[in-house]
């Protein structure tokens, strides 16, 4: 007979439970309404969320032999002898259990009245949890349990355990997901000779099997998700990923761009006032922007490059290559003092060769911003530098041609495109006619990473830093031994070095107990009298950090004490020390772009790392990886390792809820699997496309492209 109530779960606070009176006058929620906040609006939106794992009901055990098993997950089934609301130590439900080998105690700290009828002393019960021996015997603390008849049979395959939402249980889960997949069109969107050829398992077997596996399921490849139907699942949801992405790169280039074919005087005298020669890196990756800048559909590049490597002199001549061609360039950065050094050390370069550069930010004066818009407006301006400012509706330029945002994962989506939508001009706008755009990113994007989420973008990589650089020593150093740091940082500026000390907040927090700025700049200060000691942070007026940066460029300022503003875009080459206060607080990837300060001349450098333990593990690997590597690219393949993808994506983030299923530090073979079968489906079954994109991302294709 088949079991006569629903499955049961204790509710996790009896305070849920007090206002139910009061909430009666309110209609519920229908469940369906619940799915569709969600997103699950359709049959394949109910499908493709799959289990979280698996409970085994398919089989029983007597209480006595489960009594033997020890702390593990077992299923037992019993007739209520006892249902008691006890009052001590605390008010919990008692209900004994048993059967012809013995008993067992369930134990509810929270529970609803009503629960004292449903396991009412005659009830037979199946009871499901991990059985522990108490003060009284073998007991169960909030197991799940469900009233059954004598001789209910077993589920025959594993029971699912879903993602919920908030009122939705696992039973109407599982019942709406059964209906679905009885409606369901399992027709393959892949066919049979490609199935064969990529080694993979069938879609419907697929999702019917981890949906309902067997019991004699392989339960370890089920759990690391290595179970040909998981691979099926990952497949199929990378292969949308990358057709969706590489059909924005087709829409892109099929939309229209000024072409910027000429590299004429600007370059050539841009190229001789350099007061060093390009790389062979620095080169390769100029020419491909070059290529890219003569085509008539916009370049869309990013241009990777680790820390000091000469991202900007090559944003300088691409820019140059559009103004030849008759165009103004502007250049984005994500903070004002790294949009101020570019315009420094740019305009430096530029000014020289008569060409107009124009600074813009928000911070600037009503009269200078104004000035600053109309040589915009008017063209006078060539290239434009400045912060998040650009994008207000304000600024018109009068034939933009490229755009370059500097640290773009820092930037959100809508401001990217805000940038990159100011056209060349009102009648080209109404053409759709686009910018070009080179994205910079001084934080390596590992390989995988950049073919998952950058599919419809090309990559360049500067992989080969300026002659000349100093490595850079990475020592870790206890807290405790703070006054010996002191010492030494004395020491360094005495031998007319110049050192960067980092503090992660600006003033006292409750909740972190960190050593601040102002606190350290005081207690520095007072320390080492004879030193002259710069303080810098973001909640300072612009032109009170301009000085300070200013004085310490000029070497006036022996050691700065400084927040993360300093992260990118200051280049002090006489920097040779730095002291990253609580560096067990910081990112791997913020720690890599602060010790790039330094090393920048030819003084031998070091960055040392103070800490406060104890450590947990994330933060030890953090620091040993620091002290083991100065490669930006191996620091960001670890770091991918112990964060997962998230913060390399930026504001694209929108295109990891994408990925259920993939896990790009495991599966990265699928990766490349996945992007070869994509070329393939779009040149020559673009039917398959359509029905793949509809199956896997319906109307939320528009998430990747961006």
């Amino acid at each position: 007979m088949p079991a006569t109530a629903k499955k049961t779960t204790p509710p996790a606070s009896k305070k849920k439970a007090a206002p139910a009176a009061k909430a009666a006058a309110k209609p519920a929620a229908k469940p369906e309404n619940k799915l569709a906040k969600l997103g699950l609006h359709n049959d394949m939106d109910l499908v493709l969320p799959l289990p979280l794992r698996y409970e085994d009901e398919t089989t029983l055990m007597s209480i006595a032999e489960a009594s033997m098993r020890g702390l593990q997950t077992v299923q037992v089934e019993g007739v209520v002898t006892a249902c008691d609301v006890q009052f001590r130590p605390r008010r919990q439900l008692i209900v004994t259990v048993g059967d012809d080998s013995g008993q067992l105690t369930l134990r509810f700290i929270n529970f609803y009245g009503s629960q004292t009828k449903q396991l009412a002393e005659g009830t037979r019960v199946r009871v499901r949890g991990e059985l522990r021996h108490g003060f009284f015997g073998a007991e169960m603390v909030h197991p799940s349990y469900k009233v059954v008849n004598e001789g209910a049979p077993l589920p025959d395959v594993l029971t699912p355990v879903y993602p919920a939402g908030e009122g939705l249980s696992q039973a109407y889960l599982r019942k709406a997901i059964a209906n679905a997949m009885s409606r369901l069109d399992w027709s393959d969107t892949l066919p049979p000779s490609m199935l064969e050829t990529l080694n993979l398992a069938g879609f419907e077997p697929s999702v019917r099997l981890l949906h309902n596996p067997p019991p004699d399921v392989d339960e370890h490849a089920l759990i690391e998700r290595s179970h040909p139907a998981w691979i099926r699942m990952k497949f199929d949801e990378l292969l949308a990923q990358q057709l969706s992405l590489k059909r924005a790169q087709a829409a892109r280039r099929a939309k229209t761009s000024r072409a910027l074919p000429v590299t004429g005087r600007i370059t050539e005298e841009l190229t001789k006032v350099l007061p060093f020669q390009l790389t062979g890196a620095q080169q390769r990756v100029l020419e491909e922007i070059r290529a890219d800048l003569r085509q008539s559909f916009p370049m869309q590049r990013l241009l990777q490059g680790d820390v000091g490597s000469g991202k900007t002199v090559v944003a300088a001549l691409a820019a140059a290559q559009a103004i030849d061609s008759g165009c103004q360039a502007v250049l984005m950065a994500p903070t004002e003092i790294l949009a101020e050094q570019h315009f420094r050390k740019i305009a430096a370069w530029m000014e020289p060769l008569n060409v107009g550069v124009a600074w813009l930010s928000g911070s600037q004066k009503k009269k200078e911003k104004t000035e600053a818009l109309a040589h915009i407006e008017s063209g006078a301006a060539r290239l434009v530098i400045g912060t998040h400012a650009l994008i207000q509706d304000t600024v018109q330029f009068e034939n933009l041609g490229l755009v370059i945002v500097d640290e773009q994962h820092r930037f959100g989506v809508g401001q990217r495109l805000a940038l990159r939508n100011k056209s060349f001009n009102p009648a080209d706008r109404e053409a759709a006619a686009v910018p070009h755009q080179l994205m910079m990113s001084a934080t390596p994007i590992p390989r995988t990473l950049a073919m998952t989420y950058y599919a419809d973008l090309e990559v360049s990589v500067i992989d080969e830093l300026p002659p000349g650089r100093s490595p850079i020593v990475t020592r870790v150093i206890d807290q405790n031994r703070r006054d010996e740091v002191i010492e030494r940082v004395h020491a360094a500026a005495l031998e007319g070095k110049q050192i960067y000390w980092v503090c992660p907040l600006i003033e006292e927090s409750e909740a972190l107990q960190l050593q601040t700025a102002t606190d350290t700049h005081a207690a520095l200060s007072a320390a080492l009298p004879d030193l002259q000691i710069g303080l810098v942070h973001g909640r300072m007026k612009p032109v009170e950090k301009q000085i300070v940066m200013e004085g310490f460029s000029r070497g006036a300022i022996h050691l700065l004490v400084a927040t993360t503003v300093i992260e990118v875009g200051v280049d002090v080459p006489n920097a040779s020390l730095m002291v990253i206060e609580h560096a067990e607080r910081f990112g791997l990837s913020q720690l890599h772009q602060l010790r790039g300060r330094v090393g920048r001349g030819s003084a031998a450098s070091v960055c040392l790392l103070l800490y406060q333990g104890p450590l947990g593990g994330t933060a030890k690997q953090r620091l040993a990886t620091m002290r083991e590597t100065t490669d930006g690219f191996e620091i960001a393949r670890r770091d991918l390792d112990i964060r997962g993808p998230g913060e390399f994506l930026g504001a694209r983030q929108s295109g990891e809820a994408m990925l259920r299923f993939a896990d790009l530090a495991t599966d990265q073979w699928l990766v490349e699997k996945a992007r070869d079968t994509a070329q393939a489906l779009l040149q020559h079954t673009p039917d398959i496309v359509d029905r793949h994109l509809a199956r896997w991302l319906g109307g939320r294709e528009d998430f990747l492209k961006v």
